[in-house]
């Protein structure tokens, strides 16, 4: 037993005693991968002013595709459907009968209508003849008259409902909803279906105050899609709203021709073909410590490096825009950065 106490006692020792060993090891290696603190080192840099300057650039809005008409299919007759004579994505032309509503009540009254029309015509002759002779009274051939008349009224009212009963397409396009079937009754403007007009297509984009005096309605415009990349299909300016909104943009809507087969909700880039421009802060794109995902920049005060996260615009050419995090007149370090830290004694290289 205690030559067991022993001997796990020795292994603990030796344990304990091989820990300390290479805890003091790492310390030496620390030791000697640690730089050398620079003290009282003036780091030479180069240096450029922060500006104010007018940046242009050409007048680009992105907006989506939407429908240049979309219109309802409504019933204008009560009556049980016959046909239907369209399915979901069907192309149909403007004035197509498209929907047949039950008419053959009416047909039947229409009938009746006409040959009492023909009866009463004659009894109209006839008593005009028999007026001449001193046969019959003038109110006999007013009565007459009344009753004939308002008979062609009513055949009139009767073709007009049956006319009716047969809708037509308000628009030339495709069926984008089909709300009805045959054999289903309906009323008048009951909602039997949508068309949406796929020959042309719209985008509406906000355009600031500034810029839109520049546009006039029937400009033409270029307008880009991922979807086809390669390709610029040409737009039409149709309407430009004679009010803006709280923020002094003011809605532009403007008219393609899709030859393209482009899809109503399709994300699009407008591009105006004129520069816009405005005043923005500018430094070198040298300047920028690390990526644009995360940009700060090294400012010299009074021969100190100071480093300053900033928040950045748009790349134009070999100048940032710089949204945020810096003034007009500050001084920003274009080269040198590498070997900088924050505090870093620094002087203008010459």
């Amino acid at each position: 037993m205690k030559r067991k106490i022993i001997i796990i006692s020795s292994i603990a020792i030796i344990g304990i005693l091989i820990g300390f060993k290479l805890v003091a090891n790492k310390s030496k290696i620390d030791a000697k991968n640690k730089m050398p603190e620079k003290t009282g080192v003036t780091i030479p840099v180069t240096v450029a002013t922060v500006t104010e300057g007018s940046t242009d650039q050409q007048l680009v809005r992105t907006g989506n595709l939407i429908p240049y008409k979309q219109v309802e299919i409504m019933a204008t007759a009560a009556g049980k459907v016959m046909a239907v004579k369209y399915e979901l994505g069907s192309y149909v032309n403007k004035g197509a009968a498209i929907v047949s509503v039950d008419s053959r009540l009416k047909q039947l009254s229409l009938e009746a209508t006409e040959l009492n029309i023909n009866k009463l015509k004659k009894d109209t002759d006839r008593y005009t003849k028999l007026l001449a002779g001193n046969a019959a009274t003038e109110i006999q051939v007013n009565d007459t008259k009344y009753s004939y008349e308002n008979a062609l009224n009513q055949a009139e009212q009767i073709k007009q409902q049956i006319s009716d009963a047969s809708v037509a397409a308000p628009i030339s396009g495709r069926i984008i909803k089909k709300n009805i079937e045959p054999g289903e009754f309906v009323n008048v403007g009951t909602s039997l279906g949508t068309i949406m007009d796929v020959a042309r297509l719209k985008v509406q984009v906000m355009v600031s105050e500034s810029d839109v005096y520049k546009l006039k309605e029937g400009q033409h415009v270029q307008v880009k899609t991922d979807v086809y990349p390669d390709k610029t299909i040409d737009g039409v300016i149709s309407y430009i709203a004679p009010q803006g909104d709280e923020s002094h943009n003011y809605p532009v809507e403007i008219v393609i021709q899709n030859a393209s087969q482009l899809k109503a909700g399709t994300f699009v880039t407008v591009s105006f073909l004129q520069k816009t421009s405005h005043q923005a802060l500018l430094i070198p794109r040298s300047s920028l410590v690390e990526s644009i995902r995360n940009p700060y920049v090294y400012v010299m005060e009074n021969n100190v490096a100071r480093k300053r996260k900033i928040e950045v615009g748009r790349e134009l050419g070999d100048k940032i825009e710089v949204l945020s995090g810096l003034t007009s007149g500050e001084t920003v370090i274009t080269t040198g950065q590498i070997n900088l830290s924050e505090g870093a004694t620094v002087q203008v290289a010459k």
